[in-house]
């Protein structure tokens, strides 16, 4: 899937059409907490302004219910990208976001100036991919590039609804997300290990499914791998439970036979009572969880069996931790895959989420090869699914 990107064509002296993924989180004085979505969409903006074009961006911001907002207005956006930028950001607090400010401003833009647009969802039409709202959004420009990876899953006007009217070439960020993770689904380097975690089978039943056609390892954890286990006839105590998931789990571990592929799942986890960071615990057995506990870490031989499989691979992809890591007592798990995948010779890609999270957190992020920017859509591209925001730019 080899998509044109904002280097295979001409920008001088155009007005590009940006849509990033500033939606960032604010405390409750709308300071941005976590910048990292808005540094991740500065390579493409600095290539684009070096090429002399003028720029044009949009994002949305949270959910503020179809009109406008100041909860969710993108001004704490526009302050920090003109400090990190060195250059003014042009802002309107326009709740019509294309109203006729914004179409002034835009029609004035110089080349190396840029111009940031109001929240795109204080306006209905956006989640509706509503023809006249995209075409208001592209008359203000000349090309349109799409970088928001973790909104190329949903088919709004400012994701695909513009590319109707303009021509669409991806930003570096989603082509680095295709390169790195489109690789690992048709042409990675072997043993390829998917490792995954979370709380629910349901969530990732299309991810399992479609990596058990193209790894060699298989690693569960993670509070759904208790639906597994249970499966294959283990006493699960009070531990998470899909009770009508339960068919399908076996349906999976046949799968993973016949394909051949090495399914790992715990085979001691760390037991307490409650979800609490102070109560006790004990390192059990799968086969001795107390009826009165629940599983919330994989145990160290299960910790060591993963990073063993991590350490032998070439290629490793990891969605989900592997118990409640917010809590110390129960972090270790997470710890160790995150530490084996710093350790490994592979590339290694983290699947967005809580992974992403928990690598930040344990100081791991500059050792992975790649840290997905999107939730949603990095678990629907490992399903195998299309995204409709990159499907619709122009192929190479």
């Amino acid at each position: 899937m080899s998509k044109k990107t904002v280097s295979d064509i001409d920008l001088k002296g155009k007005k590009v059409l940006m849509r990033a993924d500033f939606n960032v989180p604010l405390d409750e004085n709308g300071v941005i907490t976590d910048e990292t979505r808005i540094t991740a969409a500065l390579p493409t903006i600095n290539y684009i302004l070096e090429q002399g074009a003028s720029l044009i961006l949009m994002s949305h911001m949270g959910r503020p219910k179809n009109q406008p907002n100041p909860k969710y207005s993108l001004a704490p956006v526009a302050q920090r990208l003109s400090e990190l930028l060195k250059r003014e950001v042009i802002f309107n607090d326009d709740g019509a976001v294309t109203g006729s400010v914004t179409v002034a401003a835009a029609a004035g833009l110089k080349p190396g100036e840029v111009l940031l647009l109001q929240n795109t969802r204080f306006r209905g039409e956006e989640e509706k991919n509503d023809q006249g709202f995209a075409k208001e959004l592209a008359d203000l420009g000349d090309v349109f590039v799409n970088d928001a990876f973790g909104t190329a899953h949903r088919a709004h006007a400012s994701t695909v609804g513009i590319a109707e009217f303009l021509p669409g070439v991806s930003g570096f960020l989603i082509q680095k997300e295709l390169d790195f993770m489109g690789k690992a689904l048709e042409n990675p380097e072997r043993p390829f290990v998917a490792i995954l975690g979370g709380i629910k089978v349901s969530d990732k039943i299309g991810v399992i499914s479609n990596l058990l056609e193209k790894v060699d390892t298989l690693i569960i954890g993670g509070g759904m791998a208790f639906t597994f286990l249970k499966a294959q006839g283990y006493e699960i105590g009070k531990s998470l439970l899909e009770a009508e998931k339960l068919e399908l789990a076996k349906k999976l571990i046949e799968k993973a036979k016949e394909r051949g592929v090495t399914l790992l799942l715990p085979v001691d986890v760390v037991a307490a009572e409650a979800v609490a960071a102070d109560a006790p615990f004990v390192v059990v057995d799968i086969n001795a969880i107390p009826a009165n506990s629940m599983g919330l870490d994989i145990g160290p031989v299960t910790a060591a069996t993963f990073t063993k499989a991590i350490m032998g691979a070439k290629t490793v992809i990891w969605n989900g931790p592997m118990g409640v890591f917010e809590m110390p007592a129960f972090a270790k798990g997470t710890a160790a895959v995150a530490k084996a995948m710093d350790d490994c010779d592979a590339v290694t890609i983290i699947g967005g989420g809580d992974s992403a999270a928990a690598v930040k957190i344990l100081g791991y992020e500059e050792g992975m090869s790649h840290i997905s920017t999107g939730g949603g859509a990095t678990l629907e591209f490992l399903e195998g699914k299309k995204l409709p925001g990159i499907e619709i730019l122009q192929d190479k």
